[in-house]
């Protein structure tokens, strides 16, 4: 096992990890702004997790991805917080 190896393999496990606690916070949450913020790390962590996906398997298709869901998690971030604050999306 080469050191790029282990540190990818260690890398993808760590991010798991800080996923299902994101995931465990935007279920447990006690208001709606930590669940937002829960939300907004968590596709954070997507986006990071398909990233070294993308470099342990060498495919440019996990780097789509996480552009994909980069583009939509800043949308729905921006429309929750809206929603929050004002009380809809579309004024």
């Amino acid at each position: 096992m080469t050191l790029l190896s282990a540190a990818s393999a260690a890398a993808l496990a760590m991010m798991t990890l800080a996923l299902i606690l994101n995931v465990y916070r935007l279920l447990r949450g006690p208001t709606q702004p930590d669940r937002i913020v829960a939300l907004d790390t968590a596709y954070i962590n997507t986006v990071a997790l398909l990233v070294l996906l993308g470099i342990v398997r060498d495919s440019v298709l996990y780097f789509e991805a996480a552009l994909l869901i980069a583009l939509l998690g800043f949308i729905g971030t921006v429309a929750l917080c809206k929603f929050v604050l004002r009380g809809d999306v579309i004024e």
